[in-house]
Protein backbone atom coordinates (compact mmCIF):
# COMPACT_ATOMS: atom_id res chain seq x y z
CA UNK A 1 0.00 0.00 0.00
CA UNK A 2 1.09 3.64 -0.35
CA UNK A 3 3.42 5.08 2.01
CA UNK A 4 1.55 8.67 1.05
CA UNK A 5 -1.65 9.38 -0.73
CA UNK A 6 -3.14 12.85 -1.23
CA UNK A 7 -6.50 11.35 -2.06
CA UNK A 8 -8.27 8.00 -1.22
CA UNK A 9 -11.47 7.55 -3.33
CA UNK A 10 -13.58 5.12 -2.74
CA UNK A 11 -16.09 3.60 -4.40
CA UNK A 12 -17.99 4.13 -8.20
CA UNK A 13 -15.56 2.12 -9.82
CA UNK A 14 -17.26 0.40 -12.97
CA UNK A 15 -18.11 0.19 -16.70
CA UNK A 16 -20.30 2.47 -19.27
CA UNK A 17 -21.91 1.44 -22.18
CA UNK A 18 -22.05 4.67 -24.12
CA UNK A 19 -25.34 4.97 -27.01
CA UNK A 20 -25.68 7.88 -28.80
CA UNK A 21 -29.64 8.74 -29.37
CA UNK A 22 -31.19 11.50 -31.52
CA UNK A 23 -32.53 12.95 -28.99
CA UNK A 24 -33.35 12.54 -25.49
CA UNK A 25 -36.22 12.11 -24.07
CA UNK A 26 -36.31 9.30 -26.91
CA UNK A 27 -39.15 8.68 -28.82
CA UNK A 28 -40.51 5.25 -28.42
CA UNK A 29 -40.22 3.39 -31.35
CA UNK A 30 -39.25 -0.41 -32.09
CA UNK A 31 -35.95 0.12 -33.13
CA UNK A 32 -33.34 2.70 -33.75
CA UNK A 33 -30.03 2.74 -36.06
CA UNK A 34 -27.09 3.86 -34.11
CA UNK A 35 -24.61 5.18 -36.33
CA UNK A 36 -21.76 5.76 -33.98
CA UNK A 37 -21.79 2.71 -32.68
CA UNK A 38 -22.51 1.75 -28.93
CA UNK A 39 -19.08 1.37 -27.06
CA UNK A 40 -18.38 0.23 -23.48
CA UNK A 41 -15.34 1.51 -21.55
CA UNK A 42 -14.26 1.89 -17.97
CA UNK A 43 -15.27 4.83 -16.13
CA UNK A 44 -17.62 5.85 -13.56
CA UNK A 45 -18.20 8.42 -10.84
CA UNK A 46 -15.05 7.35 -8.86
CA UNK A 47 -12.76 6.31 -11.63
CA UNK A 48 -13.18 9.57 -13.49
CA UNK A 49 -12.81 11.48 -9.90
CA UNK A 50 -9.47 9.65 -9.40
CA UNK A 51 -8.48 10.07 -13.30
CA UNK A 52 -9.00 13.98 -12.60
CA UNK A 53 -7.13 13.76 -9.31
CA UNK A 54 -4.08 12.03 -11.16
CA UNK A 55 -3.74 13.96 -14.03
CA UNK A 56 -3.32 17.03 -11.72
CA UNK A 57 -0.81 15.55 -10.34
CA UNK A 58 -2.43 14.04 -6.86
CA UNK A 59 -1.05 10.86 -5.35
CA UNK A 60 -4.36 9.12 -5.48
CA UNK A 61 -5.73 5.57 -4.67
CA UNK A 62 -9.04 4.39 -5.56
CA UNK A 63 -10.44 1.47 -3.60
CA UNK A 64 -13.92 -0.01 -4.31
CA UNK A 65 -15.23 -4.05 -5.61
CA UNK A 66 -14.51 -5.31 -8.70
CA UNK A 67 -15.76 -8.93 -10.15
CA UNK A 68 -13.49 -11.16 -11.84
CA UNK A 69 -14.82 -10.21 -15.80
CA UNK A 70 -14.64 -8.20 -18.62
CA UNK A 71 -15.66 -5.36 -16.97
CA UNK A 72 -13.36 -5.54 -13.81
CA UNK A 73 -10.46 -5.91 -16.91
CA UNK A 74 -11.62 -2.63 -18.15
CA UNK A 75 -11.41 -0.63 -14.76
CA UNK A 76 -7.83 -2.60 -13.92
CA UNK A 77 -6.61 -1.50 -17.52
CA UNK A 78 -8.04 1.91 -16.46
CA UNK A 79 -6.16 2.39 -13.97
CA UNK A 80 -2.81 0.51 -14.91
CA UNK A 81 -3.17 3.08 -18.07
CA UNK A 82 -3.37 6.15 -15.80
CA UNK A 83 -0.85 4.64 -13.81
CA UNK A 84 -3.74 5.25 -10.44
CA UNK A 85 -3.29 2.76 -7.45
CA UNK A 86 -6.23 0.36 -7.12
CA UNK A 87 -7.12 -2.21 -4.44
CA UNK A 88 -9.60 -4.02 -5.79
CA UNK A 89 -12.13 -5.58 -3.86
CA UNK A 90 -13.21 -9.36 -5.06
CA UNK A 91 -17.35 -8.97 -5.58
CA UNK A 92 -18.52 -12.14 -7.16
CA UNK A 93 -21.49 -10.42 -8.57
CA UNK A 94 -19.41 -9.00 -10.96
CA UNK A 95 -18.45 -5.39 -11.62
CA UNK A 96 -20.52 -2.37 -11.68
CA UNK A 97 -21.77 -1.35 -15.02
CA UNK A 98 -24.35 1.26 -16.49
CA UNK A 99 -25.82 2.44 -19.94
CA UNK A 100 -25.43 6.19 -20.80
CA UNK A 101 -27.86 7.41 -23.40
CA UNK A 102 -26.45 10.51 -24.89
CA UNK A 103 -27.92 12.95 -26.94
CA UNK A 104 -26.57 15.41 -29.47
CA UNK A 105 -26.08 18.08 -27.39
CA UNK A 106 -24.09 16.16 -25.00
CA UNK A 107 -26.65 15.87 -22.28
CA UNK A 108 -26.55 12.16 -20.91
CA UNK A 109 -29.53 9.75 -19.13
CA UNK A 110 -27.99 7.03 -17.25
CA UNK A 111 -29.25 3.75 -16.62
CA UNK A 112 -27.75 1.74 -13.88
CA UNK A 113 -27.49 -1.91 -12.60
CA UNK A 114 -27.88 -2.43 -9.46
CA UNK A 115 -27.68 -6.46 -9.56
CA UNK A 116 -24.01 -6.19 -9.02
CA UNK A 117 -23.90 -5.29 -5.61
CA UNK A 118 -25.09 -7.00 -2.33
CA UNK A 119 -26.74 -5.55 0.76
CA UNK A 120 -24.28 -6.80 3.39
CA UNK A 121 -20.86 -5.60 1.09
CA UNK A 122 -18.70 -3.96 3.38
CA UNK A 123 -14.72 -2.67 3.16
CA UNK A 124 -12.27 -4.87 4.83
CA UNK A 125 -11.68 -2.92 7.69
CA UNK A 126 -8.37 -3.34 8.14
CA UNK A 127 -7.79 -2.12 4.66
CA UNK A 128 -10.02 0.90 4.87
CA UNK A 129 -8.27 1.83 7.90
CA UNK A 130 -4.87 1.54 6.98
CA UNK A 131 -5.05 3.34 3.37
CA UNK A 132 -7.52 6.16 5.30
CA UNK A 133 -4.56 6.45 7.49
CA UNK A 134 -2.20 7.38 4.86
CA UNK A 135 -4.49 9.76 3.01
CA UNK A 136 -4.79 13.62 3.47
CA UNK A 137 -8.18 13.48 1.83
CA UNK A 138 -10.78 10.97 0.79
CA UNK A 139 -13.71 11.27 -1.64
CA UNK A 140 -16.01 8.78 -1.22
CA UNK A 141 -18.79 7.93 -3.68
CA UNK A 142 -22.48 7.42 -3.35
CA UNK A 143 -22.16 3.51 -4.52
CA UNK A 144 -22.76 1.18 -1.85
CA UNK A 145 -21.38 -0.01 0.41
CA UNK A 146 -19.95 3.79 0.72
CA UNK A 147 -22.24 4.53 3.04
CA UNK A 148 -21.01 1.82 5.97
CA UNK A 149 -17.23 3.35 5.44
CA UNK A 150 -17.96 6.50 6.59
CA UNK A 151 -18.08 6.17 10.26
CA UNK A 152 -14.65 4.39 9.89
CA UNK A 153 -13.53 6.85 7.78
CA UNK A 154 -14.52 9.81 10.06
CA UNK A 155 -13.15 7.69 12.83
CA UNK A 156 -9.32 7.96 11.45
CA UNK A 157 -9.54 11.54 11.42
CA UNK A 158 -9.39 11.79 7.60
CA UNK A 159 -11.30 14.62 5.68
CA UNK A 160 -13.94 14.12 3.79
CA UNK A 161 -15.82 15.02 0.21
CA UNK A 162 -18.39 13.32 -1.46
CA UNK A 163 -20.63 13.96 -4.25
CA UNK A 164 -24.61 14.01 -3.64
CA UNK A 165 -25.22 13.92 -8.10
CA UNK A 166 -28.63 15.11 -8.86
CA UNK A 167 -29.96 14.81 -5.62
CA UNK A 168 -33.48 15.81 -4.64
CA UNK A 169 -32.95 16.96 -1.55
CA UNK A 170 -35.30 14.18 0.11
CA UNK A 171 -33.90 10.92 -0.92
CA UNK A 172 -32.69 9.42 2.70
CA UNK A 173 -30.25 7.32 1.09
CA UNK A 174 -27.76 10.54 0.37
CA UNK A 175 -28.06 11.97 4.39
CA UNK A 176 -25.25 10.44 5.61
CA UNK A 177 -23.04 11.35 3.24
CA UNK A 178 -24.52 14.80 2.73
CA UNK A 179 -24.03 15.38 7.08
CA UNK A 180 -20.75 13.29 7.43
CA UNK A 181 -18.63 14.83 4.43
CA UNK A 182 -16.57 18.11 5.32
CA UNK A 183 -17.01 18.77 1.66
CA UNK A 184 -19.92 18.47 0.11
CA UNK A 185 -20.80 18.23 -3.90
CA UNK A 186 -23.92 17.96 -5.68
CA UNK A 187 -25.93 18.98 -8.63
CA UNK A 188 -28.85 21.88 -9.05
CA UNK A 189 -30.36 19.62 -11.44
CA UNK A 190 -33.24 18.18 -9.24
CA UNK A 191 -33.07 21.07 -6.67
CA UNK A 192 -36.00 23.77 -6.83
CA UNK A 193 -34.04 25.85 -4.40
CA UNK A 194 -30.27 25.01 -4.52
CA UNK A 195 -29.51 27.52 -1.57
CA UNK A 196 -31.84 26.14 0.73
CA UNK A 197 -30.64 22.47 0.69
CA UNK A 198 -26.89 23.84 0.63
CA UNK A 199 -27.41 25.53 3.68
CA UNK A 200 -29.54 23.00 5.08
CA UNK A 201 -26.59 20.42 4.15
CA UNK A 202 -24.20 23.18 6.11
CA UNK A 203 -26.14 23.59 9.20
CA UNK A 204 -27.89 19.77 9.75
CA UNK A 205 -23.81 18.24 9.18
CA UNK A 206 -20.34 18.78 8.78
CA UNK A 207 -19.85 20.37 5.72
CA UNK A 208 -17.78 23.35 5.64
CA UNK A 209 -18.48 23.65 2.04
CA UNK A 210 -20.95 22.93 -0.61
CA UNK A 211 -21.46 23.46 -4.19
CA UNK A 212 -23.95 22.88 -5.95
CA UNK A 213 -22.84 22.88 -10.31
CA UNK A 214 -25.51 23.88 -13.01
CA UNK A 215 -24.30 23.24 -15.96
CA UNK A 216 -23.87 25.86 -18.44
CA UNK A 217 -25.59 28.11 -15.67
CA UNK A 218 -21.68 28.09 -13.54
CA UNK A 219 -22.10 27.09 -10.07
CA UNK A 220 -23.20 28.10 -6.68
CA UNK A 221 -20.50 27.99 -3.58
CA UNK A 222 -21.63 28.20 -0.38
CA UNK A 223 -18.58 28.98 1.93
CA UNK A 224 -18.44 30.26 5.44
CA UNK A 225 -21.92 30.97 5.36
CA UNK A 226 -21.59 33.26 2.72
CA UNK A 227 -23.23 32.38 -0.79
CA UNK A 228 -21.12 32.85 -3.98
CA UNK A 229 -21.90 32.14 -7.89
CA UNK A 230 -19.66 30.58 -10.07
CA UNK A 231 -19.37 31.77 -13.59
CA UNK A 232 -19.27 29.03 -16.15
CA UNK A 233 -16.09 28.67 -17.78
CA UNK A 234 -15.96 28.87 -21.87
CA UNK A 235 -15.29 25.06 -22.48
CA UNK A 236 -11.68 24.92 -24.74
CA UNK A 237 -13.42 23.24 -27.58
CA UNK A 238 -17.27 21.83 -29.30
CA UNK A 239 -19.63 20.31 -26.18
CA UNK A 240 -19.89 16.44 -26.86
CA UNK A 241 -20.71 15.36 -23.89
CA UNK A 242 -21.52 15.88 -20.18
CA UNK A 243 -20.56 12.70 -18.47
CA UNK A 244 -17.84 13.00 -15.96
CA UNK A 245 -17.77 16.72 -16.24
CA UNK A 246 -18.94 16.95 -12.35
CA UNK A 247 -16.42 14.43 -10.96
CA UNK A 248 -13.74 16.21 -12.82
CA UNK A 249 -15.32 19.72 -11.36
CA UNK A 250 -14.95 17.50 -7.97
CA UNK A 251 -10.96 16.81 -8.72
CA UNK A 252 -9.76 20.04 -9.83
CA UNK A 253 -11.95 21.32 -6.54
CA UNK A 254 -9.92 19.14 -4.19
CA UNK A 255 -6.82 19.75 -5.75
CA UNK A 256 -6.77 23.92 -5.02
CA UNK A 257 -8.81 22.81 -1.66
CA UNK A 258 -5.58 20.73 -0.93
CA UNK A 259 -2.87 22.98 -2.38
CA UNK A 260 -4.24 26.22 0.43
CA UNK A 261 -6.25 28.49 -2.28
CA UNK A 262 -9.15 29.88 -1.34
CA UNK A 263 -12.46 28.72 -2.22
CA UNK A 264 -13.90 30.37 -4.44
CA UNK A 265 -10.50 29.71 -6.87
CA UNK A 266 -11.61 25.75 -5.93
CA UNK A 267 -14.60 26.75 -7.75
CA UNK A 268 -12.99 28.19 -10.44
CA UNK A 269 -10.68 25.10 -11.02
CA UNK A 270 -14.03 23.02 -10.73
CA UNK A 271 -15.26 25.06 -13.31
CA UNK A 272 -12.62 25.02 -15.94
CA UNK A 273 -11.89 21.49 -15.33
CA UNK A 274 -15.90 20.36 -15.78
CA UNK A 275 -15.87 22.75 -19.01
CA UNK A 276 -12.90 20.52 -20.51
CA UNK A 277 -15.01 17.38 -19.50
CA UNK A 278 -17.92 18.35 -21.63
CA UNK A 279 -15.10 18.43 -24.84
CA UNK A 280 -13.92 14.49 -24.15
CA UNK A 281 -16.60 12.50 -26.37
CA UNK A 282 -18.24 9.29 -23.70
CA UNK A 283 -16.11 6.97 -25.60
CA UNK A 284 -12.93 8.49 -24.04
CA UNK A 285 -11.34 8.95 -20.88
CA UNK A 286 -9.34 12.00 -20.44
CA UNK A 287 -8.75 14.97 -18.14
CA UNK A 288 -6.99 18.39 -17.65
CA UNK A 289 -3.51 18.26 -17.03
CA UNK A 290 -2.24 20.56 -14.50
CA UNK A 291 -0.57 23.13 -16.59
CA UNK A 292 -3.29 23.26 -18.76
CA UNK A 293 -5.69 23.86 -15.65
CA UNK A 294 -3.48 26.82 -14.64
CA UNK A 295 -3.69 28.78 -17.75
CA UNK A 296 -7.05 28.25 -18.17
CA UNK A 297 -7.35 30.08 -14.05
CA UNK A 298 -4.26 32.49 -14.08
CA UNK A 299 -2.93 34.04 -11.13
CA UNK A 300 -3.12 33.16 -7.73
CA UNK A 301 -0.22 30.25 -6.12
CA UNK A 302 0.62 27.29 -7.25
CA UNK A 303 -0.61 24.41 -5.40
CA UNK A 304 1.41 21.42 -4.48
Amino acid sequence: MDDAIDVLVLGGAGVDTIVRVPGLPLPYADSYMIDSGIHSRAGQTGDFVALGLTALGLRTHHLDFLGDDPEGDLVRALHEKHDIALTAVPQPLGTKRAVNLVGPDGRRLSLYDTSRAHPGDRFPEDTLRSLAGASRHAHVSLTQPCADALPVLRDTGVTLSTDLHDWDGENPYHEPFAHTADVVFLSAAALPDPEATMRRIAARGRARIVVATAGAAGAHLLADGELTHIPPAVPPAPVVDSNGAGDAFAAAFLYGLLGGEPPRRCAEFGAAAGAYACTVPATESAALSRDALLKAVPGGGRPS
